[in-house]
């Protein structure tokens, strides 16, 4: 029987990506259609998961299943169609660089991103899981350029328009915290960090609660400059215990 791969959009927290699985269940990898990162678990997949996205935006179906062989390295012509789908100026220069390609950045310094984790078997994806000298973080970003964005406390107003970003990103440290404590990791501490594009007002008075809110040109400097509270032995372990999908099918 010839190996196939599935496609599937999913889109929801503001979040819009396509994820591509093998048949035997493991993941290929995913295309973040917002921000045109490619996130290949194994850079030589990356040519098939690229096809892959490219017949799935063609196709525009919710679901599509794709012949192995069918996922060959695109042509000159469809690489422009996929680069005119993803943005790919804004993707591939620096200043407009994705927020994953950032935070593998730190991996020279001792850190570990992962990225796309499954939460559960209800479709929730968290974006990056950061684990590092400075200690674990759940990343996820918000994009609101061109607003104001302020944060007081436990409150994030938009324009003025109070939005439940805060809350939905401890919900989700806390959730990663418990997972992974299950999984074996006794005491680990998560903390959310939510990073902003937008005009960013910290309120000096009354600084976030329980999470970090960044604007996004301050990653990844921002967590070079976290004191160490992990040993490299312990980064490590933690990394291991994250990669492995049977850590989020709870």
């Amino acid at each position: 029987m010839e190996e196939a791969l599935t496609v599937r959009r999913w889109r929801r927290y503001g979040a819009d990506r396509l994820f591509v699985t093998h048949e035997t269940g493991g993941r290929v990898g995913s295309v973040d259609l917002q921000s045109g990162e490619v996130v290949a678990d194994d850079p030589v997949l990356e040519a098939g998961l690229r096809r892959a996205a490219q017949e799935y935006l063609r196709a525009d179906l919710a679901e599509l299943v794709l012949p192995l062989r069918a996922t060959g390295s695109l042509d000159a012509l469809d690489e422009a169609g996929l680069d005119a789908w993803l943005g790919a100026d804004r993707a591939r220069g620096e200043r407009g660089s994705p927020l994953g390609v950032r935070l593998d950045r730190l991996a020279e310094i001792g850190w570990q991103t992962v990225h796309d984790v499954p939460l559960g078997r209800q479709g929730t994806v968290l974006e990056h899981l950061l684990i590092g000298p400075g200690g674990l973080f759940t990343i996820s970003e918000r994009r609101h350029p061109g607003s104001r964005v302020r944060v007081e406390a436990r409150t994030m107003h938009v324009d003025g328009r109070s939005v439940t970003h805060l809350r939905d990103a401890r919900l989700e440290a806390g959730r990663v915290q418990g997972l992974l404590q299950s999984a074996g990791c006794a005491g680990v501490s998560v903390r959310a960090v939510l990073v902003v594009t937008g005009e960013l007002e910290l309120d000096p008075q009354h600084p976030p609660q329980d999470a970090m809110v960044v604007a996004k040109h301050a990653v990844p400097n921002v967590f070079r400059l976290l004191p160490q509270r992990l040993d490299e032995a312990r980064v490590h372990a933690y990394a291991q215990v994250a990669r492995r999908r049977t850590t989020w099918a709870r």
